[in-house]
């Protein structure tokens, strides 16, 4: 039976709090039979549009604490494993792991994780063609033809079209959902997506 809520999901292939907010994602479409609409987007120019400070630009304690102490206690709490460290391709191009995501279609949902998790747990390099093949390939995909399909135009188009909504959207960062057209910004909020997949908030 098809449904008509929708949970749309802006984030980036390389994000930390999309990769603790992937599994409960997960679990409350199944709960309340939301589909999930994956949009992935180019981290950076969204960021700048927003006003954000890059990670360089950041004081320490802002990186000790959103970028330590405050995921570790998520880990915890959502019991994910993940690296003590940031990644050490963190900075490598989007374009890639992304695309491979938007050309995933309805297995979306399944290599997103694999590819979160092999980036915060795993320290892999997303970026690389060879281990987005064999992420693929663990998920059930033909990863050679994903990755064919995740560099051509018309894939790479929808990722350039996802990360100029997002900026009109005044998406805030990764990750971003979308119920009805209500933003909710951080996967902290998921309990807050839930609620308004079931009862929508007042206007």
């Amino acid at each position: 039976m098809q449904t008509s809520k929708t949970i749309e999901y802006f984030y980036s292939a390389h994000s930390a709090y999309a990769y603790l907010g992937a599994w409960e994602l997960d679990r409350i479409a199944t709960r309340t039979g939301a589909k999930i609409i994956h949009r992935p987007f180019d981290f950076a120019p969204v960021m700048a549009a927003a006003g954000g400070r890059g990670f360089k630009e950041r004081t320490q304690a802002h990186i000790d604490y959103f970028f330590g102490r405050e995921m570790v206690r998520w880990a915890q709490l959502r019991d994910l494993p993940m690296v003590r460290h940031r990644p050490t391709f963190h900075d490598n191009p989007l374009t890639l792991a992304n695309g491979a995501i938007i050309a995933a279609g309805a297995d979306a949902s399944a290599l997103s994780r694999a590819i979160l998790q092999a980036h915060w747990r795993d320290d892999a390099d997303i970026a690389d063609a060879a281990v987005l093949t064999e992420l693929a390939r663990e998920t059930g995909l033909d990863g050679a033809a994903l990755l064919q399909a995740a560099k051509s135009e018309e894939i790479q188009a929808q990722h350039r079209a996802n990360t100029e909504e997002a900026i009109a959207r005044s998406v805030f960062g990764s990750p971003t959902y979308f119920v009805e057209g209500d933003m909710f910004y951080g996967q902290d909020r998921l309990f807050m997506v839930e609620h308004a997949l079931n009862t929508p908030f007042d206007p």
